[in-house]
């Protein structure tokens, strides 16, 4: 073995000598900046942790070298940084190298695999985790928009001499590895490792043709599609050494406290309902059909709770909902009621938000390169700023339980070095799939999809529903292989709670809101449900005087919800709903009036309660669920209290079928004699509503969806391709991007990369919008940012409206 030449004593026109304990890693803390050996040895302890949270799980069980190979890129990955370019690079002002560093590591990859022993499986599992763990490998195309790909910035036009030996300069050339350093390097992991250091020659490779040797090989490995058992075990791979990398420049370690204690149901303050202990007597997959407000949440933390002792290692829970609106009102509840780690007030539930995560994400891999020709999706501004990019990354992997949309986990599967840990924590993880039936079919397919995978990655899920049509129920069974338990709440678990009215008549038309404003002066609580942001904004204007004037005295006696509000008013709101408007707790409770107004938002995770509703007619699980937040346990002093249903003037933002289909069901149960909305006329409601045209080409649709979306996404038979374009399409699909108002700019600025910032916090900031209503609000992408700013007329109690919609006067 040679090493790179170093130039003799003298002649070096005044480059500096370093020695091994000079050589850093990052530039950050400045005033002690971390050592190459402190970062590799804290990244390889940081596997540890990792493999005892997933474990032997799913395909890893079929690999038992997977966390050995794994630990061992870990302490190789950046000894590239050795360099010379690199570490002055590091230096105040120092200008970009223009190499990776993750390709000279590859030499070193291979100084080791020859002294070790390893086998040719080793080192060609380990340098493609080094080589992979900041750029894909190959690019899909050449229009994928993502990093530059390794194969593309290292060709056969590639002067590698003068990359990492003797780079041309003036007034000398610039030894990129001193010969005394690099053998303190070699003794230094060969120590690590208990080897013998590899002995000198002077007729072997250099540093350089050793990384493009080894490059090349990894390259034509991963060139052609591989097997899929093959694929995924190398993406979880990746996964597992950018998670640690991540864990070890952030210095976090991953949580071990499981806030769900085993003993979860003997712990609840009542007398479990036999379908929640059925719930916590299940074992694997598992379905649970039960009413609004008759515990389906108790249900399935009973569930997970059993699971965790029959599973290995350390697994993690996530509860997933529709909707993002939903997310901070089921993380404050279980913050409230499970068990804290010692010394905690509360206990720590993950919330893994949906923007900003992918944007922090991104932002980790920017790794000190300083590139001219990279297109990173958040342009680098500093070494603080990717600091606190990795401290507040890792905050979305340290916690047991973390809450989530499907589209937050789904993004995994585009894999690469921003998602394969993602990916990665699904493995030996239970999955909790709230309220599963507010999906459209595309959607509910791919999640469908997800469990398979989740199956095979050795995780377990249960589904909690009130509303799942038979066509959900078959779809779910059939596309797993593991049995499915079916747990159903008892008929008569909920008592009759609602008088059922269907009404012709648009909820905006003058007489429905007549109505409601007479509920109000009556002094009943009214809850008001419309499809569309700008109905209920409209409908709110209307009331709102009208609720505030008969309870002069309260500051919430109305209130607007819908998920056009940034995240952190919305936030507020479901605070004071949840105060103003708490379940019943006796029959003979006072009225407590006050009006809300809200869309699809208020249907899943707030614990509300009313005395009367009116909604605009949706697909009949939107119907139902909003019935569930009406005289919610059926503590009415009244019994059965109104729910009227209004037609609407247009099926948007619902397909027309489901609108129509759910309106024919509701007639055809009038019909039928039926004025009130037991259980049971919720069963004959979605049997009806799916026995229909309609409902056969939605389950169509539904296993097309899951089909393709396994097909394009979750077979990883080119793992190392760039998938940028991937990401971007499944966004597209779930319809769904969070944006940032242009007032609000230089806030979001200061908390993503201000001194005293907090990524995290930047998402309070955040505004969901579909895809297509971007044109709408004149929405341009920000790619410093990582995010689409908007204009439009925004205040905290109605929320966002167009920029030029017209003044309307009810």
């Amino acid at each position: 073995m040679a090493a790179d030449p170093m130039t003799p004593s003298g002649s070096s026109g005044g480059q500096r000598r370093r020695s091994l304990s000079d050589v850093r890693a990052k530039s950050r803390p400045r005033q002690d900046p971390e050592r190459l050996t402190t970062h590799s040895r804290v990244v390889h302890a940081a596997v540890g942790p990792i493999e005892k949270r997933i474990a032997q799980a799913g395909p890893i069980a079929t690999d038992p070298f997977f966390w050995l190979r794994v630990r061992r890129a870990a302490l190789l990955h950046d000894t590239g940084k050795i360099a010379e370019g690199f570490q002055r690079q590091l230096e105040a002002g120092g200008q970009p190298w223009g190499e990776r560093h993750e390709v000279l590591s590859l030499a070193y990859v291979d100084l080791l695999a020859a002294a070790a022993g390893w086998s040719d499986a080793d080192r060609m599992m380990i340098a493609t985790l080094v080589a992979s763990h900041h750029r894909p490998l190959h690019a899909a195309s050449s229009l994928s928009g993502g990093k530059t790909s390794l194969s593309h910035q290292y060709n056969e036009h590639t002067r590698w001499e003068e990359a990492f030996t003797l780079t041309p300069g003036h007034p000398t050339p610039l030894v990129q590895v001193p010969r005394g350093v690099h053998h303190e390097l070699l003794a230094w992991l060969t120590g690590f490792l208990a080897l013998d250091p590899p002995m000198p020659s002077p007729d072997g490779p250099t540093l350089a043709e050793r990384a493009q040797g080894l490059l090349t090989e990894v390259l034509t490995v991963w060139r052609q599609p591989v097997k899929a058992h093959q694929g995924l075990l190398a993406v979880l791979a990746q996964g597992a050494i950018t998670l640690a990398d991540h864990a070890g420049s952030a210095h976090q370690q991953l949580q071990t406290h499981m806030p769900l204690l085993p003993d979860y149901l003997a712990r609840l303050p009542y007398t479990p309902h036999t379908h929640q202990r059925q719930m916590g007597e299940s074992s694997g997959h598992t379905l649970l059909l039960a009413p609004t407000g008759s515990g389906k949440t108790e249900g399935g933390l009973a569930w997970a709770a059993t699971q965790l002792s029959t599973m290995p290692g350390h697994p993690r829970l996530v509860w997933t909902l529709p909707y993002r609106a939903s997310l901070n009102a089921i993380r404050r509840r279980f913050a409230d009621t499970l068990t804290p780690a010692p010394g905690d007030p509360k206990a720590d539930i993950g919330l893994l938000h949906g923007t900003v995560a992918q944007t922090l994400l991104a932002e980790t891999l920017n790794d000190d390169t300083g590139c001219s020709h990279t297109a990173d999706p958040v342009a680098t501004t500093g070494e603080a700023r990717k600091a606190r990019a990795r401290a507040s990354a890792m905050r979305l992997f340290a916690q047991r339980i973390r809450v989530a949309t499907p589209y937050q986990l789904l993004i995994g599967a585009v894999a690469g070095p921003a998602y394969s840990s993602v990916l990665l924590e699904q493995a030996n993880a239970l999955f909790v799939l709230d309220e599963l039936h507010a999906y459209e079919p595309g959607t509910f397919g791919r999640l469908c999809a997800a469990m398979r995978l989740w199956e095979q990655l050795g995780s377990r899920f249960a589904v909690l529903s009130a509303t799942l049509a038979p066509p959900m129920l078959s779809m779910i069974d059939e596309s797993v292989d593991q049995p499915v338990t079916l747990c159903k709440a008892a008929p008569g678990t909920a008592l009759v709670r609602h008088q059922l009215v269907l009404d012709d008549l648009p909820l905006d038309e003058p007489a429905s809101t007549d109505r409601l404003r007479g509920w109000l002066r009556d002094g009943h609580s009214v809850l008001a449900v419309a499809n569309t942001v700008a109905t209920a904004q409209s409908l709110f204007a209307a009331l709102a005087d009208e609720a505030r004037g008969s309870l002069p005295d309260d500051p919430h006696a109305a209130l607007l919800l819908h998920s056009r509000f940034k995240n952190r008013d919305r936030d507020a709101i479901e605070h004071r709903l949840l105060r103003r408007h708490p379940e019943r707790t006796t029959r003979d409770s006072p009225p407590r009036g006050g009006l809300v107004v809200a869309t699809q938002a208020v249907e899943v995770s707030l614990q509300l309660d009313f005395d009367r509703g009116a909604v605009e007619n949706a697909p009949i699980e939107a119907v139902a669920q909003r019935a569930g937040r009406v005289n919610r346990r059926g503590r009415h002093p009244d019994g059965p209290v109104e729910f009227r249903v209004h037609a609407t003037k247009s099926h948007r933002p619902y397909d027309e079928g489901a609108v129509q289909a759910a309106w024919s069901a509701l007639s055809a149960l009038a019909a039928e004699g039926a004025d009130t909305l037991s259980e049971q006329d919720i069963d004959r409601l979605l049997a009806l509503a799916y026995d229909t045209e309609w409902g056969k080409k939605w389950a169509q649709a539904a296993r097309e969806a899951r089909d393709g979306f396994t097909a394009e996404f979750l077979t990883f038979r080119a793992p190392f391709h760039d998938r940028t374009e991937h990401a971007k399409a499944l966004s597209e699909r779930f319809d769904t991007v969070e944006v940032l108002h242009r007032d609000d700019i230089e806030e979001y600025r200061d908390l993503i990369s201000g001194r005293h910032g907090d990524p995290l916090l930047a998402s309070g900031l955040l505004i969901p919008l579909r895809y297509g209503q971007l044109k709408t609000y004149n929405a341009g992408y920000d790619r410093r940012l990582g995010v689409h700013l908007i204009d439009g007329r925004y205040d905290e109690e109605l929320g966002l409206r167009p920029p030029n919609e017209p003044e309307t006067i009810l």
